[in-house]
């Protein structure tokens, strides 16, 4: 146990106040104190709901606070959505909520009872004074933290503000359910967010209902829009009386007439707190001084919860504070980076409301509740299958057939389900022609049951190679070989389409193959590269010459040669690679186009010889057979290619007849700053299909079926495309299916592997349970009793 015997908190709020009784109770001789600039019964919001998991750690961790929390918990396990006066309701999610004041209550009942210090209207010390006469200093000073402010060369924080003013109320009576509630009004779309947090039982003793008559029965209410929705409303305008009789009346159907009350509220937008460091020698940060997850997944107080449990924990089990705080750093900061993720991707799909109006209604309460991507088709299916047919029946699925087993049309072609094999990188080809190996990768992945199979990045010509492995189609050899592999395809795998991506590598090319050094030049043997413009990839890199407008029309001429070399061997869909940096993708961001002629500058200028390009392949193109195009649709660096900019590309390129968009992102520079996690591309995806109005592929870490199943129910893509988990698995459609249960047309197992269609019995891994449990004596005689 570290030495930590004089704490200080900075802040009174439930993580300073939990992380307070936490380090008391486990060690009475600790001298703690916590500072607090407003009064005992000051707070922000009204109720404060925490998770099973959450409340799960605080049994364990103090049964006296699980305990007086159990006693005031309003409990529901429903969620209403209601749009364009319709309403559906989704059960079996569990929530447990209590109001915010009536928290704090409890926790400065507990910290007084175990010999916690608490200060009111009083401003702690400088941070700097504190640590110097404190062994521990915490800074639970919320979302304004002085204490983040003063060290913010050390802490480094960012703070990012977002699209939507909200405002917190309350409502004196208990929804039935959490409800999401659409107002679509003359100015824009608004919406409610409203959950019950005091409900007290006839039977309840009075010691143990909610203290403040506000808080007899009531609910919180959190009304939110766009910036520019308000301004239009005039709500910046209004006085806070003002604001609140307005929401009322918006949302009087709701609220079944009644009025809301405020207190001391106002309309502000949520900041994302992140910091790089947590800690600073004996000063560390808690709660949302740390970081912030929008309210939309209910994070906040949980955070800072699970942070005060983490930090006594380390602190127990670590030798000295600093030891300890870069313990709790390190189990907590992968935690709330994932926390983050998922409210990141909540709030971004209420900003975006407005995309999804008109979705077919169960489709977007569905979409809704799968928004931050934590929820998903199969643990909804678990919670509440009803609701979850009732969302397939409407999307058309057959019975029996997950989402992801559904056909998909793209011009003449029909694929039976909606995975994709992504175009991967072999390098294994001699003078660009596939040869065995590429028979085998892409046969096995065919035989495995995916719907479409991509090939690599397939190169124009010999100086469009990325690197001296890669398969080309700038000969009648190379054609004649990937027909080899296209009518195995065909003859064994019925029903499997399998398309080729043509691209050229651009500035990115004449480099190293992937496992003897990634973008690393070759050590002899380079041949020259050509770009939008001279700019070489990163430092050491070639130094590509710009393309002229007469080696403009030569390489359109390529492209269209290979498009047609494409469809002579037989390839059934063609994907244009204008993504990641390649030769079309630098035309395409602003990153990479330094031009000055009619190819450089605007939007429109920067997408015309890709545009030309895309005709030319078009036109080689057998007109039945599908076209896609591949994009990057964010740069992840500062001044490339915007959202918006992605969904224009997308149009354009609709306009020319592609069939559909597969949105990638970044790879064009070297010096991106990608957010990666989960089904991290997606967004793009989905922004595309419903602004742009084209059917999208998504790719980029789907790892799962269920997260495909999710996505396509959703409506955030028509198509799933996965890399790495067909490099693990070449079957994963397969077995997709079998781990359902389906056997449906979509996922048709090879006559000589049905054998192997049931997942394998294994060896038994539990032990047979007890037939009878004896219980000692006064464990026996307080059965009895109950």
């Amino acid at each position: 146990m570290t030495g930590a015997r004089r704490v200080a908190v900075i802040g009174g709020g439930p993580g300073g106040l939990y992380a307070a009784a936490l380090l008391k109770r486990l060690d009475a001789t600790r001298e703690i104190t916590v500072w607090e600039r407003n009064a005992p019964e000051d707070t922000f919001g009204f109720g404060v709901v925490l998770s099973d998991e959450t409340l799960g750690g605080i049994e364990h961790a103090d049964p006296v606070v699980y305990r007086a929390l159990q006693r005031d918990f309003v409990r529901w396990d429903a969620i209403d959505i209601v749009h364009r006066g319709r309403r559906h309701t989704s059960g079996g999610h569990g929530f447990a909520a209590l109001g915010r004041r009536r928290l704090l209550q409890i926790l400065h009942e507990r910290c007084r009872a175990l010999g916690v210090e608490l200060r009111f209207r009083t401003e702690a010390p400088p941070p700097a004074h504190l640590t110097r006469t404190y062994d521990l200093v915490i800074a639970a000073d919320g979302v304004h933290s002085a204490t983040r402010k003063a060290y913010a060369d050390v802490f480094r924080p960012t703070v990012t503000g977002h699209r939507c003013r909200y405002i917190w109320l309350a409502a004196d009576f208990p929804f039935d359910a959490f409800r999401f509630e659409i107002a679509e009004t003359e100015h824009g779309v608004m919406q409610l967010h409203g959950y019950p947090y005091a409900r007290p039982s006839p039977d309840q003793h009075p010691s143990a209902r909610p203290s403040g008559p506000q808080d007899r029965s009531a609910s919180t209410v959190i009304v939110e829009m766009r910036e520019e929705v308000w301004r239009a409303a005039g709500f910046d305008e209004m006085t806070e009386a003002e604001s609140v009789e307005r929401c009322a009346k918006i949302f009087a159907d709701a609220l079944g007439g009644r009025p809301l009350r405020s207190n001391n509220s106002a309309w502000t937008t949520f900041r994302t707190v992140v910091n790089e460091r947590w800690s600073h020698g004996n000063l560390v940060l808690l709660g949302d001084a740390a970081h912030t997850a929008h309210f939309s997944i209910g994070s906040g107080t949980k955070l800072a919860v699970e942070d005060a449990l983490a930090l006594a924990a380390c602190l127990t089990e670590q030798p000295s504070v600093p030891e300890a705080l870069a313990a709790y750093e390190t189990e907590r900061k992968p935690v709330v980076a994932s926390t983050q993720r998922a409210a990141r991707a909540s709030l971004e799909w209420f900003e975006n409301l407005a995309l999804y109006l008109d979705q077919p209604p169960r489709q977007f309460a569905f979409n809704l509740l799968t928004r931050s991507r934590r929820v998903t088709h199969g643990n909804l299916r678990l919670r509440d299958a009803r609701f979850t047919d009732s969302v397939e029946r409407e999307f058309g699925c057959p019975p029996g057939t997950p989402p992801m087993f559904t056909p998909f049309r793209l011009r003449g072609l029909t694929l039976r389900n909606r995975v994709v094999v992504s175009p991967m990188d072999m390098y294994c080809a001699v003078d660009g022609v596939p040869g065995d190996f590429h028979l085998v990768h892409l046969g096995a992945r065919a035989l495995g049951g995916a719907g479409l199979v991509m090939t690599e990045m397939v190169c124009v010509s010999p100086e469009g190679r990325i690197t001296p492995g890669c398969t080309g189609l700038w000969s009648g050899r190379q054609a004649d070989a990937w027909r080899r592999i296209t009518e195995f395809v065909h003859r064994q795998s019925p029903g499997t389409a399998i398309g080729v991506q043509l691209g050229h590598s651009g500035r990115k090319g004449s480099t190293r193959l992937m496992w003897e050094g990634m973008d690393e030049p070759l050590p002899e043997g380079n041949w020259p590269l050509v770009a939008a413009s001279p700019l070489p990839y990163r430092p050491g890199s070639q130094v590509p010459r710009q393309l002229s407008r007469a080696q403009l029309t030569d390489l359109r001429e390529q492209f269209a040669s290979a498009a047609a070399r494409a469809a002579r061997a037989g390839f059934d869909l063609l994907e244009l690679h204008c993504a990641h940096g390649y030769l079309l993708s630098g035309f395409l961001s602003p990153l990479t186009n330094h031009r000055t002629d009619a190819y450089g500058g605007s939007l429109a200028n920067r997408l015309r010889f890709p545009l030309e390009v895309f005709d030319a392949v078009r036109a080689a193109w057998p007109a039945e057979r599908p076209m896609t195009v591949r994009i990057s649709a964010t740069d992840w660096a500062e001044g490339g290619t915007t959202a918006e900019e992605a969904v224009a590309i997308a149009r354009a390129f609709a306009a020319h007849g592609a069939d559909a968009i597969d949105v990638s992102t970044g790879q064009v520079v070297a010096e991106e700053r990608p957010e990666f996690g989960r089904s991290y591309q997606t967004p793009f995806a989905d922004r595309i299909r419903h602004e742009a109005g084209v059917p999208v592929i998504a790719v980029g870490a789907i790892s799962s079926w269920d997260d495909v199943n999710s996505l396509i129910l959703a409506g955030r893509a028509d198509l799933c495309a996965l890399a790495r988990p067909h490099l693990y698995d070449p079957h994963w459609t397969l077995h997709a299916a079998a781990e359902q249960g389906y056997t449906g047309p979509a996922a048709v197992w090879p006559a000589p592997y049905r054998a192997g269609s049931r997942r394998p019995q294994t060896g038994r891994t539990d032990a047979p349970r007890p037939r009878l449990t004896l219980l000692p004596p006064h464990a026996a005689a307080t059965a009895r009793e109950v």
